[in-house]
């Protein structure tokens, strides 16, 4: 897995930061490692000399790649050098234009910006597209106030100061040419960029040529046992999001349910997003409920409350420039029957008696977040959108998530239209299936991104291969060159055959050690060794360090792109990270993530292991060019919606229970700007079709439905459709 550009240096090295000035060349956005060309050498050498001297200082960033310096900041691209011996003429003629120059600008430059900016930018705004007659929208304030006073600074880079909603600072760090933007009067304003390698987001992202270097933020909106373990050990009998919910409206006297509001406000902060931007990262992949836009009786969570704080996240990341692949996460009746998708039990979701009803409302959650992501305020920020995190397809049926998919992109391309900058990418799992088994999948559809979550930690092997081994080239042992083996080869393959394919989640969990990992009731682990080694950071050698380095670059050079799982992990109730090999924060701390994630590519060419390339180029439907949207009627016809038969239902699909689709409408509420704001911004109403006003699926009048969540063959309700 030779790439274009590699990196060949020591593993200390590889945890420096490049340096921002040593070099054009190695701040170009770089092609992607699975782009292999004859006429360039497969490996690229950093200087370690230079990563030492490495220049962190000033407000913006020194170099820009592809974008110049005075297209960005309207800096000159060359400084004048001053030439001695000039007539004294010249210098008094330049002196007085000079005079007349600033003349010019104290006068024009106040009637601009009090005058003529902001009737240009009034013009500007798009009337706001009217909404569905039938939707409500939650009645609850849209937390923090994100605007600041204008007259304070609106865009900086490395070494600027970070102003937080209540006051408080912080030094921003990035020595990767990355500077945020934020500007009250421009609140959608999408100048940032993380760094000098990946476009703005006003610029358009190129699959194929640049490169998704990731984190997930999990247990934030979607909690798990693992991630926040604290909140499940003060609540023991918790198993998942639905028990925990249930024993905290119980517990009233510590704060109730209102405890997951407070969890949401402080887990991951602005700082966490800037740090991202900072460690070289350009992609966050955020997992969300469904209870972010409603609940139905019954459902214990905490319902519309995360919304506001998803959307300031949103906010961030326009902020610091990094882009969004919003994940539903969860379904309604869940996906999978594991804890992270709401309640841990058996798949209801297309399965069993209620298994088309479920999906109904799946497809209704699918499309309010769709129709708030579309709107222009929010397109650039999240231009990939997961539908399903994790459907359990070996319970449900290959053929019945097709349909439910192939549904899902209809109604998508519905509302967004069809083709590049019509909406999100459609990002769907692969259902634990193989990348390869969904080779020409719906060809002719139109931006649909295979996501495939690879791990060692859950094969079931005793993991006993020594990591250990020091710190030179033979750091991580087996591991690093067992990730190329089981990984590089399919993902080229994938994109040769299907199209787009990320890493959605993988980990430096080569075991399956950590606290709650498995579960909170004590599930047996499969590796062969003392798992107390593998949860607490503090102990482990610099050879394990090295080879988990080691084992994390293979595995990203590996992907191609991908997001690590997860960013943070929080605190146990004894004060440390107890499943630390799945924190890419704790690990870019203490030498087991890479500092500069480009510093991966060409690690498996290093480790001698080859195999097929990709050469950078999609076909032309796969990203929304020609051909986008046609998909062939033999294969539409092939699925339909809904499907004629449901797994563990004992009865056919249309006997089964389903809802009408008349009831009321739950749109996303948009930001409320402050009066620092002007009033002429449009913030959307978060709804972007004006020409999408179907009802919402409701309960069908004087019909008897089973239990959603648990309706695995129980009888079949008469007449109930």
């Amino acid at each position: 897995m030779s790439g274009s550009t590699t990196y060949d240096t020591p593993e200390a090295a590889m945890r420096t930061a490049l340096p921002v000035d040593a070099g054009r060349d190695l701040l170009d956005r770089p092609s992607a490692s699975f782009l292999a060309e004859d006429n360039i050498a497969p490996r690229e050498s950093i200087n370690p000399q230079l990563q030492s001297s490495m220049n962190t200082s000033g407000n913006f960033p020194s170099d820009t790649s592809n974008t110049s310096r005075s297209e960005l900041h309207g800096y000159p691209e060359k400084i004048p050098v001053k030439t001695p011996g000039k007539p004294r003429t010249l210098l008094l003629i330049l002196f007085g234009i000079s005079i007349v120059i600033v003349v010019v600008l104290l006068v024009v430059l106040p009637v601009y910006f009090t005058v003529i900016k902001p009737k240009l930018h009034q013009n500007s705004q798009a009337d706001s597209i009217p909404a569905p007659a039938s939707i409500t929208t939650p009645a609850s304030d849209n937390g923090p106030d994100t605007n600041v006073p204008n007259s304070l600074p609106t865009t900086g880079g490395d070494g600027s100061t970070i102003i937080k909603d209540d006051g408080s600072t912080f030094t921003y760090k990035n020595a990767f040419g990355g500077f945020w933007v934020s500007d009250p009067s421009d609140p959608f304003n999408n100048n940032a960029r993380p760094n000098s390698w990946t476009p703005p987001l006003n610029q358009s992202w190129t699959w194929g040529k640049d490169r998704v270097y990731g984190v997930n933020l999990g247990g934030l909106f979607v909690l798990e046992p693992f991630i926040v373990p604290a909140l499940f050990q003060k609540y023991p009998e918790a198993v998942d999001e639905w028990t925990l919910s249930t024993l905290m409206r119980a517990d009233t006297a510590n704060g109730g349910i209102n405890q997951l509001e407070d969890h949401y406000n402080t887990f991951i902060t602005e700082e966490d997003i800037a740090e991202i931007a900072g460690a070289g990262l350009n992609w966050i992949r955020l997992p969300v409920p469904f209870w972010a836009i409603e609940t139905w009786p019954g459902e214990p969570f905490l319902a519309q409350t995360s919304w506001k704080y998803i959307e300031r996240l949103l906010g961030w990341c326009r902020k610091y420039g990094l882009r969004v692949m919003l994940d539903l996460h969860t379904i309604p009746g869940s996906q999978n029957g594991y804890n992270h998708s709401g309640k841990l039990g058996r798949p209801n979701f297309l399965n069993g008696v209620m298994g088309i009803a479920n999906a109904q409302r799946a497809l209704e959650y699918i499309r309010v977040f769709t129709e708030f992501i579309t709107q222009n305020q929010y397109k650039d920020v999240v231009p990939a959108f997961g539908i399903v995190n994790e459907a359990l397809l070996s319970t449900i049926g290959r053929s019945q998530l097709t349909s439910f998919y192939l549904q899902a992109h209809t109604m998508i391309r519905g509302i967004t239209g069809v083709g590049q900058g019509n909406g999100p990418y459609i990002s769907i799992h692969d259902g634990f299936s193989g990348l390869s088994s969904w080779e020409g999948f719906l060809a002719g559809s139109d931006r649909i991104i295979l996501d495939t979550h690879p791990y060692f930690a859950f094969d079931g092997s005793p993991a006993l291969s020594p990591i250990d081994t020091g710190t030179g080239d033979n750091a991580g042992g087996d591991w690093p060159t067992n990730a190329c083996n089981r990984w590089a080869a399919g993902f080229n393959e994938s994109r040769s055959n299907f199209g787009v394919t990320v890493a959605g989640e993988f980990s430096n969990g080569i075991n399956d050690c950590g606290l709650f990992l498995k579960g909170t009731s004590g599930a047996s682990v499969s590796y062969g060794g003392n798992c107390d080694d593998w949860q607490d950071s503090s102990k482990w050698s610099d050879g394990t360090k090295a080879g988990l380095l080691k084992f994390a670059m293979a595995s990203m050079d590996a992907f191609g792109d991908w997001f690590f799982w997860t960013w943070k992990i929080g605190n146990s109730t004894a004060g440390i990270v107890e499943s630390p090999l799945w924190s890419y924060q704790l690990g870019l701390q203490n030498g087991w993530i890479p500092i500069d994630p480009r510093t991966a590519l060409g690690t498996c060419a290093s480790l001698g292991v080859s195999g097929p390339e990709f050469n950078g180029n999609f076909q032309s439907w796969q990203t929304g060019g020609l051909g986008a949207g046609t998909i062939a009627p033999s294969s539409t016809s092939s699925f339909p919606w809904p499907p004629a038969t449901i797994s563990n239902a004992g009865a056919a699909g249309s006997q089964l229970p389903t809802y009408t689709p008349t009831g009321t409408v739950v749109t996303l509420a948009p930001p409320t700007l402050t009066a620092s704001a002007t009033a002429s911004i449009d913030v959307g109403n978060g709804w972007f079709d004006s020409q999408d006003t179907s009802g919402a699926p409701t309960p069908v009048a004087g019909c008897t439905y089973p239990d959603s969540w648990n309706a695995i063959d129980v009888a079949v309700p008469p007449v109930c459709s």
